[in-house]
């Protein structure tokens, strides 16, 4: 075996004298085999810079042509960097509806939860009656990120907000609404307004029927009262009908009624749905000391209307107006009914020359 060594072999063609490590083999001189390194040629072309040659690297000068600038870099992270707070309203996208809430993406380094109960202001059987996957809408934010860096929302704390501002609209136009009634109490009824729980007081229920048996109707109403602060939102079922009466009835008209119920202070007359009161002081022009002396529940009599209050929603009433003579409602009140067109014919006459003479009134004082 030749001592010479056995060298890899190497290509002329290239005057590259860049290397790469190769192995060889030589045997020594004791006979044995030993593997060796090398230096093996690329063929790399000159013009390709290496790592450590400076023209391989760019100047700073470079990026200044660069769609932006690191400022304007930064300034457009911090655009991502939201500051979720209590009481924002934030769009977001439905993502997972489980058994206790819904998973909303809205942005944040962790997806927001909105539980069951917060879904929505009206009763919903599960969140599929409200949400559906990839939705996207509008949350309130309820709380701070928790330990976890998750959000709580609900959608339930908007429509609360924006039922508020509808039902003070329509306080303010006062409107008639309609509304089912789903509940009754010893106090009266119960109904939703824009998802609100609104209170009918029984005062202000005027039907013939019981109020147990109101349940499930549809009801116009009056708003009386709304509070967002107190949560009070009370509402009139008289109101609303005795406007609508009113709009076909008018001061000095006769109406026929029955007596539903007597007080110290005078009788309520259902007058075609609505009720009127007839105060003591307007039964006679006799002094009487109750109400009971002279009327019974479920009577059948003609009155006169003397007063229409829409905003309070009160009709005043009075029979002395109809009498032909002083205590003909004591003596024979017969007499009264069928007088009753009569005397208020009369009635209207004076109340006109009453305007008349008032009008005369106002032009001397003004030619004065």
């Amino acid at each position: 075996m030749s001592n010479t060594p056995i060298e890899q072999v190497q290509d002329s063609s290239s005057e590259d004298t860049t290397t790469n490590p190769t192995t060889s083999h030589e045997v020594d001189n004791s006979g044995v085999e030993k593997e060796t390194f090398k230096e093996e040629k690329l063929n790399i072309p000159e013009e390709v810079p290496t790592a450590d040659n400076s023209s391989s690297r760019r100047s700073k000068k470079d990026f200044e042509g660069a769609g932006f600038t690191i400022d304007e870099f930064a300034s457009l992270l911090s655009k991502y960097d939201y500051n979720f707070k209590p009481g924002d309203i934030v769009n977001g996208t439905v993502f997972a509806l489980e058994s206790k809430g819904a998973m909303i993406d809205i942005g944040a380094k962790t997806a927001a939860f909105m539980p069951l109960q917060e879904v929505s202001i009206n009763r919903v059987e599960g969140l599929s009656d409200v949400l559906q996957p990839s939705e996207i809408r509008e949350f309130f934010i309820m709380t701070e990120e928790n330990e976890d860096g998750q959000l709580s929302l609900s959608i339930r704390r908007i429509e609360y907000q924006r039922a508020w501002e509808r039902v003070r609209q329509l306080q303010k136009e006062d409107a008639t609404i309609y509304s089912e009634v789903f509940a009754t109490n010893r106090g009266g009824a119960l109904v939703r307004v824009e998802g609100l729980r609104g209170f009918i007081p029984g005062s202000h229920i005027s039907t013939r029927k019981a109020k147990e048996e109101l349940v499930a109707d549809f009801l116009p109403l009056k708003f009386l009262e709304v509070d967002e602060e107190r949560n009070r939102l009370v509402l009139s079922h008289r109101r609303a009908l005795v406007e609508r009466k009113m709009n076909r009835l008018e001061v000095g008209e006769v109406v026929i009624g029955a007596v539903r119920g007597i007080k110290p202070y005078g009788a309520f007359i259902d007058i075609g749905g609505v009720s009127g009161l007839l105060h003591i002081s307007e039964i006679s022009h006799e002094h009487i000391e109750t109400p009971h002396s002279v009327l019974n529940v479920n009577d059948q009599m003609k009155v006169m209307i003397i007063d229409l209050d829409a905003e309070r929603g009160r009709i005043s009433l009075s029979t002395k107006a109809l009498e032909p003579e002083p205590g003909d409602m004591l003596t024979d009140p017969q007499k009264v009914f069928d007088k009753a067109e009569e005397m208020a014919a009369r009635y209207k006459q004076m109340l006109l020359e009453q305007a008349e003479e008032g009008e005369e009134t106002t032009g001397v004082a003004t030619a004065e």
